[in-house]
């Protein structure tokens, strides 16, 4: 039977990157609260007060009652487990389940009774009660639905996006009885000031989170093959979105690379389960297609107007602003401008880049892209790609822009974020 009540909450949240550390913090406002790793490097950074995701400051770090820790000692006294690791894919788009997996394994082994583990990590509906209730089932020795509890409350976590942090959107959750799910709604509550919705059932809640980012990607590709039409038809994109919006229900989405962690990721966790279920799931899969191949058609774009300069370097010189998976964060997981870069380079370009945000030790690492320290004295380039559009890049002046470009050269403006800046006579532009 449940023991757990609001009073004796104690917390563990498992996990602590773009979407749990915040969510801790804001829980260790109202209860007791571990935040836990098993990176031990990434639990020392934070018990300095830094964050390298760039969602928390430093002095939110350390003024909070929030207890870091990589040991599993830490966290025998919690009956309240949240559960925030990452849930990507494999090389095979398919779902990878190993970190929600060996999450499961770890909280298992310290599991008490009465105890709620709740899950936000993004999956498909199933995955909760089919497959992390049993693991945590064989781990703990208790029986899933008498010993312990099971709820689900997507994360709605946006980087970089301050005004929809977790303590300002509405919070749904769910759980695997009336009785978890109204505990829940009042341990969410007091985050949200009560902005609380609580779904029919822990697969509804999955659903709920899983077509979220399914949706947004199937409306980010419809625009994505408009502009490709558009580029056929030598109209600009932006333009005609520019006239379009102008109607009161059109849906504000613009061209662009479609990647990370969340809005790439979750349409095949959905594709997933609908063909276990034996439908095809022909929108959801030309979505990904679609966006999926931004990163060459915007590489041919680039080369095609290369060609078409008086005069270029042999091989042409391309610098590309931008890496991350969007913009104003550090976060390059997944990033197609990684794949832009591939694409250019393939071509014969000799490409530079540049990010304002993200980290040269982890691009170095991850894609073995060697980052411009700074842009001081970078100059003379054929082409300027605008590929993420950093608050830092959209500030630039003609100036600026000019100074980067050699004479005569293209400025390839991905995101339509130098629109209004006149480069004067004898360069060339290009727009998605």
């Amino acid at each position: 039977m449940v023991q757990t009540s609001l009073e004796s909450v104690r917390i563990c949240v498992v996990g602590l990157g773009y979407v749990g550390l915040p969510l801790a913090l804001h829980l260790a406002r109202h209860f007791p609260v571990v935040g836990f790793d098993v990176d031990e490097a990434r639990i020392s950074e934070l018990r300095n007060g830094k964050d390298d995701t760039g969602e928390v400051l430093s002095s939110e770090l350390r003024g909070t009652s929030l207890h870091f820790s990589s040991d599993n000692r830490d966290i025998e006294d919690a009956n309240l487990f949240i559960v925030t690791v990452p849930t990507p894919i494999d090389a095979k788009s398919e779902p990878d389940l190993r970190a929600i997996e060996s999450a499961c394994r770890l909280v298992g082994s310290v599991l008490g009774d009465g105890a709620v583990v709740v899950f936000e990590s993004t999956v498909y509906p199933g995955v909760t009660e089919d497959i992390c209730g049993p693991i945590l089932e064989e781990a703990s020795g208790r029986q899933c639905g008498r010993d312990f509890f099971l709820g689900y409350s997507p994360e709605r976590m946006n980087p970089g996006d301050r005004e929809h942090s977790v303590d300002k959107i509405t919070k749904v959750v769910s759980g695997q009885t009336a009785e978890i799910a109204e505990l829940l709604e009042q341990v969410y509550g007091k985050v949200t000031n009560g902005n609380i919705f609580v779904a029919e059932n822990i697969r509804t809640a999955e659903a709920a989170k899983v077509i979220e980012n399914a949706q947004r990607d199937i409306n980010i590709a419809f625009i994505n093959e408009m502009s490709m039409i558009f580029d056929k038809l030598g109209i600009s994109t932006h333009s005609v979105l520019a006239a379009a919006r102008t109607k009161w229900n059109f849906l504000n989405f613009e061209p662009g690379l479609v990647g990370g962690h969340c809005i790439s990721v979750d349409p095949f966790y959905l594709a997933h389960v609908a063909r276990e279920f034996g439908h095809e799931p022909e929108v959801i899969l030309a979505g990904r297609r679609i966006n999926d191949g931004m990163a060459e058609f915007m590489a041919e774009g680039v080369w095609r107007n290369i060609g078409k300069l008086e005069k270029t370097s042999t091989p042409p010189r391309v610098l590309v602003l931008g890496i991350t998976f969007k913009e104003n964060v550090p976060d390059i997981r997944n990033s197609k401008s990684v794949d832009l870069i591939t694409a250019l380079n393939r071509r014969g370009c000799q490409v530079d880049a540049h990010d304002a945000m993200a980290s040269a030790e982890e691009a170095k690492r991850h894609y073995g892209i060697d980052l411009l320290p700074n842009l001081d004295g970078v100059s003379g380039y054929d082409c300027v790609v605008g590929a993420v559009p950093h608050g830092v890049y959209r500030a630039f002046n003609s100036r600026v822009l000019l100074s980067l470009l050699a004479t005569g050269g293209l400025l390839a403006d991905l995101k339509g974020m130098w629109r209004d800046i006149e480069l004067g006579d004898g360069y060339s532009r290009w727009e998605v």
